[in-house]
Parts: structure tokens; C-alpha cells; sequence
């Protein structure tokens, strides 16, 4: 289950930061919010520190850089490596539970916020089924499948109601 949630945080992700508009990663949306390189720089630092709770210890460093591009391959080697070290010894009952209410439902916060600012810069992210996606235990890369049922508009809008 832990490694479903990895690979369902990784398609996420990819969608959106995959075909991010030129300059997004610098782009600015006032003082109270962090630059989306700044984002994706936090979220590789979270896998940074899920390791580290996978293999049953806690070590936070924060690092990153302003490169939109080596922020993004950093968050996804960090998330394929945990993914392996998950599959190679799966974590304590205590170290799971922390993987899942820390880094992972964090960097889950952040795919959110990316793709609120999407929506702001001009290039919002399609809504799709996800519960129909093709997730893959293992499948922790960039490279995801397409997806399966994309639609325009809003899933919770009432159609009809004046």
C-alpha cells in the first residue's frame, strides 16, 4: 500500500510539472508564497527525509537550488528512491506511518498548490478520474501513463442550480 501511495504521489506530480510553461519555475506570486522552484526544491528535500524515515532514523536537510529542471529530476530520483528502499525492506509499522502523515502527505499539499499556480500563471492542469488512472506500484518516475479520463470543467459544480 505504502508503495501505491508513492507511485499515486509521483503521477500526480508528474502531471503537474510536466509541461510547466517557460519561466514557471521563477515565476513570482507575491511575498506570502513561495516560487514553484522553491516548491518542487522542499519537495525533493521531503524525499531526502523520507529515506531517511524508511530506513528508521530522521534527518532533515534542506537543500535545492533555483534550476526548475534539477529540482524536478531531484524530487523524482528522491521518490524512486525511496519507492526502492521500501521494496527492498519494507519500513516498521511506526516509520510507515510517519512516511505517510510527513513527507508524503506534505509533498502531496505541494503537488496542490503547484497546480493552483498553474492555474494562475495560465496553464491550469485538466481534471481527470484519478481513481481510473493507471497507477503502478514501482512506477515513481516522471515518465507516467496518460491519462485515462481527463474533462473540462468542475466535478463538484452543480449544473442546473441557479
Amino acid at each position: 500500500m505504502l508503495r501505491h501511495l508513492i507511485a499515486t504521489l509521483a503521477y500526480r506530480a508528474a502531471k503537474v510539472l510536466r509541461d510547466a510553461p517557460p519561466g514557471f519555475g521563477a515565476a513570482d506570486f507575491g511575498p506570502a508564497t513561495r516560487r514553484p522552484v522553491q516548491i518542487v526544491a522542499h519537495m525533493a528535500d521531503l524525499m531526502a527525509w523520507a529515506l531517511t524515515l524508511a530506513r528508521g532514523d530522521s534527518v532533515w536537510k534542506a537543500g535545492g537550488s533555483a534550476d526548475w529542471r534539477t529540482e524536478v529530476a531531484r524530487f523524482f530520483a528522491g521518490l524512486a528512491a525511496l519507492d526502492r528502499a521500501v521494496a527492498d525492506a519494507a519500513p516498521s509499522q511506526d516509520a510507515a506511518e510517519k512516511l505517510i502523515q510527513g513527507p508524503l502527505a506534505d509533498a502531496f499539499t505541494h503537488v496542490g498548490q503547484l497546480a493552483m499556480l498553474r492555474g494562475m500563471a495560465g496553464s491550469p492542469i485538466r481534471p481527470e478520474s484519478y481513481a481510473r488512472a493507471a497507477i503502478a506500484a514501482g512506477r515513481a518516475g516522471m515518465e507516467q501513463a496518460p491519462p485515462a479520463r481527463e474533462f473540462d470543467g468542475d466535478a463538484s459544480s452543480r449544473t442546473g442550480d441557479a
